[in-house]
Parts: structure tokens; sequence; C-alpha cells
């Protein structure tokens, strides 16, 4: 895995040990990110369920200004932890050893200008997130909520929580949801 575009460009990441993350592929990673560029430039990214820190180390090496890591695994922290300091991200980084629930409670201090998350599939966490997010200080009518998700996962939901679906990039496997509070 490597850093695709950006001030990082071509630096190889390392990802976790064992099948616990779905590091996403460069490909998928390129998609994405050809579609957030316009939200990029000076923005404050969350990465949730961050893995080894790809998807948030990208978006620092494209033009955030600043991304929170949230992970509770220790293989992975240390993993995005090394991430950090070998792409030299550390000044614009910060590291929530911590459950992505408890980090949207409070630990999150800026108002995020994108929130990405990649939770297990097939477990409701998308909903549980939305649910939290709904209230969360970190998050106005601004903020781009991306999901990844499986195929099958609906989110029909959205509306009775207060969001909208805006787009949906769908992949051989899975799909990005591009989700933000209704006006």
């Amino acid at each position: 895995m490597r850093v695709i575009a950006g001030t990082a460009r071509r630096l190889l990441l390392k990802t976790p040990e064992g099948l616990d993350t779905r590091p996403t592929t460069d490909r998928i990673k390129e998609t994405l990110f050809n579609m957030l560029m316009p939200y990029l430039p000076d923005a404050v990214f969350v990465d949730l369920f961050s893995g080894s820190g790809g998807i948030g180390i990208e978006a620092l090496s494209r033009g955030a200004r600043k991304t929170y890591f949230v992970e509770t695994n220790q293989k992975a922290i240390a993993c995005i932890t090394d991430n950090i300091e070998h792409t030299h991200m550390t000044d614009k980084s910060v590291v929530l050893k911590q459950d992505v629930f408890a980090a949207l409670r409070g630990s999150i201090k800026d108002t995020a200008d994108i929130i990405f998350l990649d939770p297990p599939y097939h477990q409701e966490y998308d909903k549980k997130v939305l649910e939290l997010l709904r209230d969360a200080s970190c998050v106005n009518e601004e903020t781009l909520i991306v999901v990844e998700a499986a195929l099958e996962t609906s989110f029909d939901y959205a509306a009775e929580l207060g969001f909208i679906v805006t787009k949906e990039k769908r992949y051989k496997t899975n799909k990005h949801v591009f989700i933000q509070k209704s006006v």
C-alpha cells in the first residue's frame, strides 16, 4: 500500500498484520480521492476506524490541514503512528487511541470538513455512527460524511436521522456513500 498523490506521493505504508483490517485498494482510494479533491484543501479530516491510517494520510498528502485518526486496535495504532512518522505528517495528525463513539462524544475538537468511516461490515456500525453524528459538535451542514460499506448495505434510514445521501459510488465488492445533514 502506498500514498497515491500529493506531498507524500509514492511513499509506502505499513499495514497491520492479520485480518482485522481491510486496507482500501489503491484503485478505490484513487477514485475516492478524485471525488474528494474539491473538499480537501485546508480541510479537517476525520478517519474513523483508521486501520493503517492510509486514508487519513492520503488526505493530508493532498492538502488537508489536519487529520484525526481514531482507532482502538493496538497493532493498528502502532502502524498508524509509524506511517505518520514515515510520511512526515506528525505535526498535522492527532491519533485518538479510543473507541469511535467516545471520540465523537468530545475528543474531536474541530468542526470536521470530511468524516470518513470504514467500519466492520454487516454490524450496523454505520447506522450507530450516523446516530451519534446527528448531534455531534464536530459536524455541521457543510460536513461531508463518506461511508465505505458492503454493496448490500442500505442507507434507507438516513433521512429519519436527518441526513441525505448525496452520492453513491459502487465498486465490485463495496461502495462509498456520500452523506450530509439535511438542510
